[in-house]
């Protein structure tokens, strides 16, 4: 080791230290770091990524191991981008799956794979969780799908199941035995096969059903004859309930027989006989509390629910807004049918999120992940808004067809800018609105003191946009530019205009949407492709009139 570096090391001053070692080349820089001892990995992180790369294929495996354990996820992510895969694979091959994993990504995987190197890519696999391997399921060839998920115990093969795409899970299906997809059907949470089934084809619902016992199926027609959009259609049965007369210790025994089964164990639920909702417990309740006190005295009584006919989005909604892990589903009779888990809510508001933004952009709802929905399907979707704006334009054109021969050619060019910010303003308005409802912060109930908050905001834009638009034109357009035509008169036509146009277009914003609620509508699916059209009309009918009255041309 150089003076140089190792006074560098004995004062701390790693940064130092890495620039004389970077100097060397990798195989003198390896015999460096074989010799630093503890101060291997801040070395290690004091060095450039890319030399870093090509040291780190060169140490041997104790070494790798701790610079791979050192490294933060950034730091180590920035060096194995500049080592290539068969070096990447070299290295994982010698380390603890718990620290291959780290530096395994989707590429080394599927190399393995290739090569059928299974001694390493099964401990491997082992490891990762269900939502890393979903990623890599979905780039994998579909004949070596099956290949892969039997190497997989079958506990962490269902669980990543559930999170790949339905065309993926289509094809493996397709490609396993009935041994194995009934080994799937067993491990799966019934919400997550009806899920399953409701995204599948006939012929592969039929193996699916003829795969499951006669138990699940009649729990699987029962939670498919929910509405598609209600809490009954996502909640899940597979819950602890207990009766308000056993003791926490009998509680305890009872979570331990069936905790395997249960999707949630945390929160508990307590009925009575008839099964009818009474009160919730949760772990925490149960493990500070004494082992031969009753349920029923510990319980909480006052319990939120919702019914099996509620809408799905409101029941993410209340989970969101009690930060709940999990809610309680009753039918009419308040008799606790199921619940519906945080992760099922999340789902939903992705789901309707998606939906939402969307319809705002004039696009029907696709379900499938972009890259692997078809050009047609895109073309399908896309298309009938954009024909229903195109007809709508038409008013425009008759407007300004009709009083394009009473207009200079200076007033013609503010009609842009005119039409642009009416939109933007009454889109501002809209996206604000339909947020709030989407929210629950605002009903159509608040339809008063939604306009008159707008019709004050309007009044503010207004009058600022339209001292910037005299001052633009004037300083602008008149004066930088040499444009005719702006003279001081035309120029506050054109301001005012600008004023009244904001003030309508935040009106038309608000309103619309509450209207489209109110008449029990999608806000989002009607009311946003609409409210450009509808202010860019009656900006040019306000812009037009005040121009032919005051300017008389």
């Amino acid at each position: 080791m150089t003076e140089e570096i190792k006074g560098s090391l004995l004062k701390k001053d790693y940064a130092t230290a890495a620039e004389f070692v970077e100097r060397l080349s990798p195989e003198e820089a390896v015999k460096i770091l074989s010799e630093t001892g503890d101060d291997l990995v801040p070395l290690a992180r004091a060095l450039e990524p890319d030399f870093l790369a090509d040291v780190i294929v060169l140490l041997d495996t104790s070494m790798q191991q701790k610079i791979v354990e050192g490294l933060h996820d950034d730091e180590l992510e920035e060096v194995m981008e500049d080592v290539s895969v068969d070096d990447t694979i070299d290295i994982i091959e010698d380390l603890p799956e718990t620290v291959a994993r780290r530096i395994a990504e989707e590429d080394e995987i599927l190399a393995l794979l290739e090569e059928r190197n299974f001694p390493v890519l099964k401990p491997l696999l082992s490891s990762m969780n269900e939502i890393d391997l979903a990623e890599v399921f979905e780039h994998v060839k579909e004949e070596d799908l099956p290949v892969l998920f039997r190497i997989l115990p079958k506990d962490l093969a269902a669980d990543m199941f559930v999170e790949i795409d339905s065309d993926t899970q289509e094809k493996l299906l397709k490609k396993l035995s009935d041994r194995e997809v009934k080994e799937v059907m067993d491990e799966l949470f019934l919400d997550d096969t009806v899920d399953l089934i409701e995204e599948m084809p006939s012929s592969v619902v039929k193996r699916l059903l003829a795969q499951s016992d006669s138990e699940t199926r009649t729990y699987i027609n029962e939670l498919l004859k929910y509405p598609r959009d209600s809490a009954g259609s996502i909640m899940t049965i597979e819950f602890v309930r207990f009766l308000p007369e056993m003791t926490v210790e009998r509680a305890f025994d009872r979570i331990r027989e069936t905790a395997i089964d249960k999707e949630t164990i945390y929160t508990c639920y307590v009925t009575d006989a008839s099964n009818k909702l009474i009160g919730m417990v949760t772990a925490k309740d149960l493990m500070l509390s004494d082992m031969k006190a009753k349920i029923g005295d510990i319980m909480e009584d006052n319990v939120i629910y919702v019914n099996t006919q509620d809408d799905k989005e409101e029941v993410a909604r209340k989970i969101s807004d009690y930060g709940f892990l999990a809610i309680p589903v009753v039918d009419d009779e308040r008799r606790l049918v199921g619940i519906v888990t945080v992760d099922d809510a999340m789902d939903v508001i992705e789901e309707e999120n998606t939906e939402d933004i969307e319809a705002m952009a004039g696009v029907l709802h696709e379900s499938r992940p972009y890259l692997k929905t078809g050009v047609f399907s895109i073309w399908k979707n896309r298309v009938p808004w954009l024909l229903i704006l195109l007809v709508s334009a038409t008013f425009t054109g008759l407007i300004l067809n009709k009083f394009e021969t009473m207009l200079s050619t200076a007033m013609l060019a503010c009609v842009p800018m005119l039409m642009d910010t009416g939109g933007n303003s009454g889109s501002q308005a809209s996206v604000t609105v339909i947020r709030s409802l989407a929210l629950g912060e605002v009903t159509t109930k608040d339809i008063w003191r939604v306009l008159w908050k707008e019709f004050r905001v309007s009044l503010l834009l207004a009058a600022t946009l339209s001292v910037a638009c005299f001052a633009k034109l004037q300083l602008v357009d008149r004066l930088l530019f040499g444009f005719e035509g702006y003279g001081i008169v035309p120029c506050l036509v054109v301001s005012l205009a600008l004023f009244c146009t904001v003030v309508m277009a935040k009106f038309v914003g608000c309103l619309l949407p509450l209207l489209v609620k109110k008449i029990g509508l999608d806000p989002a699916a009607v009311a946003s492709p609409f409210i450009t059209t509808i202010v860019d009309a009656v900006s040019l009918i306000i812009f037009c009139s005040l121009s032919v009255a005051i300017l008389g041309a």
